[in-house]
């Protein structure tokens, strides 16, 4: 598992908690990525993976340095088939 550092502020926290997501679920996703990508609306790295509920979660990120990570969104999508 991928060891980061996530910069979190309250604006971001507040953000993905109105979506239904925790900073552990998050974090949790990015470390423990199922599927990887790019967003086709920024172009910042996605992520799609499990929440420690069973929720499948896509979360993006923008990457600050190779160990630090700048959260920006992340919601429950439905799972691939």
């Amino acid at each position: 598992m991928p060891k980061f550092e996530f910069v979190w502020n309250d604006d971001i926290v507040e953000h993905i908690s109105e979506h239904g997501v925790s900073q552990d679920d998050f974090e949790d996703v990015v470390c423990n990525p199922w599927a990887k990508g790019f967003s086709r609306s920024s172009g910042l790295p996605v992520v799609w993976g499990y929440a420690s509920d069973g929720r499948y979660i896509l979360a993006v990120y923008e990457p600050l340095d190779e160990l630090t990570i700048l959260p920006v969104t992340a919601y429950e999508v439905p799972e691939p088939r």
